[in-house]
C-alpha cells in the first residue's frame, strides 16, 4: 500500500522555527515530525511513501533521500509554481495511485492504529474514510458528524463556538480509493475538506469516519509544538527514540559527557556529542539536541534546545525554544514561551521576555531587555 505524505506546508504560525525549515522537518525529540510519521507508516507495513513538497523542498529531500536509511521507499512530487492545496497535491500524483492508498498530514504527531483504520475502510466498502478523533476544543479543526453506522453526514470547517455540534474532528489522515480523484480538476488548487469531501457527500458516494483511539496533536502553533514535546517525553504518545535510556526516563545519546555535579530531573532527553557542565540544573521536560554545550551553573527548566546550540555559564532557560546553532551567553535569561531563531546570539545578561520571538541570525546585545 502507498501513502501520500503531505509535506508542503510553510508553517507560518510556527515562525521563526519555520523561517528556514518546512513545517514537517521541525524536530520533536530531536527527530523531524516527518520522520515520526514515516516510522508510524512503517509500523503498519506501509513502506512506499510519496511526499508532496512545496516550501523549501530540498530540506526534506536531502534528509530522507530515497528513504532506504529509514526502511522505506521515498519519492517526491514538488509543486513548483503554486501550492495546489491538500487535494490538488494528491491529484498531482494520481498516476502513482492505482489502488487503495493512505493520505497523511506531515505536521501532526500521532500513534493511531492505521492498520485498523484500513481494515475498517475495506469492510465498509468505503470510497473515502476519514480518520477522526475526539478533541476538547474543536474550534481550530474541521468538525465531522457521523451516523450510527459511522457514515459521514455533515462537515463544518473551523466552527465558531455557537456552531459546534460535535467534538469529533478531521485529523488529516484519509484512506481513499483512486477513483475519488476523478472528481478533482487537474493542476488546480483544491482542498479535501472544503471541496472534495462535500462533493462526495453530495454525490452519495460511500464515505465513512473511523474514530481512532490514541494520541493526536496538530503541531499548528508554538504552544502545540512545546506540548507535543512534553507529551512525547512523558510517553503519552508512542514515538521511537534512537537514544539509549541510561536510567529510567533519561535518554542520552552517544559520546555525551554529563558532569557528575549536574542534577537532572526526569523525564529528560539529551542528544549525542553534548557537554553538560558543572552544577547544571536540568528540570523534567527538558529536551536537548545533538552537539550542544551547556556551561556551568546553567539552569534549564523545560526548554527545547535544538542541535548545535551553545548555552553559556549561569544561563536561565524557562520553557522556551532555542533553535539550531543558537548561542546564549553568560547569565542571559530566556523566559517562558520565547523562541530564539536559528543562528541567533543572545548577549551576556540579556533578557528575552515571555512569548517574544527572535528571528534567525539576529544579535541581541549584552544586557538588552
Amino acid at each position: 500500500m502507498r501513502a501520500v505524505l503531505m509535506a508542503g506546508g510553510s508553517g507560518t504560525r510556527l515562525r521563526p522555527l519555520t523561517c528556514d525549515l518546512p513545517k514537517p522537518m521541525v524536530p520533536i525529540l530531536n527527530r523531524p515530525i516527518a520522520e515520526h510519521i514515516v516510522n508510524l507508516l512503517k509500523r503498519h507495513r506501509i513502506t512506499e511513501v510519496i511526499a508532496t513538497l512545496h516550501y523549501l523542498p530540498d530540506v526534506m529531500r536531502d534528509y530522507f533521500q530515497d528513504g532506504s536509511d529509514f526502511g522505506v521507499q521515498m519519492t517526491y512530487a514538488v509543486e513548483e509554481d503554486q501550492p495546489l492545496g491538500t487535494a490538488g497535491c494528491v491529484k498531482n500524483v494520481a498516476e502513482l495511485l492505482d489502488e487503495t492508498f493512505l493520505v497523511i498530514s506531515g505536521d501532526s504527531i500521532t500513534d493511531f492504529d492505521l492498520s485498523a483504520a484500513i481494515q475498517f475502510h475495506k469492510q465498509r466498502g468505503s470510497k473515502a474514510t476519514l480518520v477522526l478523533t475526539h478533541v476538547p476544543n474543536p474550534i481550530e479543526f474541521g468538525v465531522v458528524i457521523i451516523d450510527e453506522n459511522q457514515r459521514i453526514r455533515r462537515f463544518l470547517e473551523k466552527p465558531s463556538s455557537s456552531e459546534i455540534f460535535s467534538d469529533t474532528v478531521n485529523t488529516g489522515t484519509y484512506i481513499l480509493e483512486p477513483e475519488v480523484l476523478d472528481y478533482l480538476p487537474v493542476n488546480q488548487e483544491s482542498d479535501f475538506s472544503k471541496e472534495l469531501f462535500p462533493l462526495l457527500l453530495e454525490k452519495g458516494e460511500p464515505m465513512y469516519g473511523y474514530v481512532a483511539e490514541g494520541y493526536w496533536c496538530d503541531v499548528g502553533h508554538l504552544d502545540a509544538y512545546r506540548e507535543a514535546q512534553y507529551d512525547a517525553l512523558y510517553r503519552k504518545v508512542k514515538l521511537e527514540s534512537s537514544y539509549e535510556e541510561r536510567s529510567p526516563h533519561l535518554w542520552v545519546g552517544q559520546n555525551t559527557f554529563i558532569d557528575p555535579t549536574a542534577q537532572i530531573e526526569t523525564p529528560a532527553l539529551i542528544g549525542s556529542n553534548c557537554r553538560i557542565g558543572q552544577r547544571v540544573q536540568i528540570d523534567a521536560g527538558t529536551v536537548i539536541g545533538d552537539n550542544v554545550t551547556v556551561g556551568s551553573d546553567a539552569d534549564l527548566k523545560r526548554p527545547i534546545v535544538w542541535n548545535g546550540a551553545i548555552i553559556g555559564d549561569e544561563v536561565h532557560l524557562r520553557a522556551c525554544v532555542a533553535a539550531r546553532g543558537v548561542r546564549i551567553d553568560r547569565r542571559a535569561h530566556v523566559l517562558e514561551g520565547a523562541v530564539v531563531g536559528s543562528l541567533s546570539t543572545v548577549g551576556e545578561e540579556a533578557l528575552i521576555s515571555p512569548a517574544v520571538r527572535v528571528w534567525p541570525s539576529k544579535k541581541i546585545e549584552p544586557g538588552q531587555r
